[in-house]
């Protein structure tokens, strides 16, 4: 039923409390774990001009430690994985991702944000991915 599942990261506790239910629903399933981090180009625009190939290094550098992060996890239990990370806007990309590597199931955690907080913010990234993903999406609170 699962081949593929998606782990999105950003590097926060939010992606273990993910991952302990991702890891176990790709283990009965023999499922690959995917684990995708977005580079954010609106943080990376919003720098000077001067600092923005230092900004996009260090996000990228951020991404490549948090994908990893999620790897070891799976690795660890005996999963097969791969590693991904992007440039855009995340939640378009983390559909985007999903659609195009034929993913089964999306699993994440959304930030405990305050009500507050999500209005401020316009909604989260993992509200925007359940809203226009074709694929199911495991929130995990």
């Amino acid at each position: 039923m699962y081949d593929d599942i998606l782990v999105p990261t950003d590097g926060s506790e939010a992606v273990d409390r993910a991952l302990d239910h991702a890891i176990p629903l790709a283990s009965d399933h023999g499922a690959t774990v995917h684990a995708l981090y977005v580079v954010d180009r609106r943080v990376a625009n919003a720098s000077s001009s001067d600092l923005h190939e230092e900004v996009v290094a260090d996000l990228e550098s951020q991404g490549e430690a948090a994908v990893e992060a999620v790897a070891e996890r799976a690795r660890e239990a005996g999963l097969a994985v791969e590693t991904h990370v992007e440039h855009g806007t995340p939640d378009t990309e983390i559909v985007a991702y999903a659609e195009e590597a034929g993913i089964d199931v999306i699993v994440m955690s959304p930030e405990g944000k305050s009500p507050r907080e999500r209005i401020q913010s316009l909604g989260s990234v993992s509200d925007r991915v359940t809203d226009d993903s074709t694929v199911p999406v495991f929130l995990i609170k």
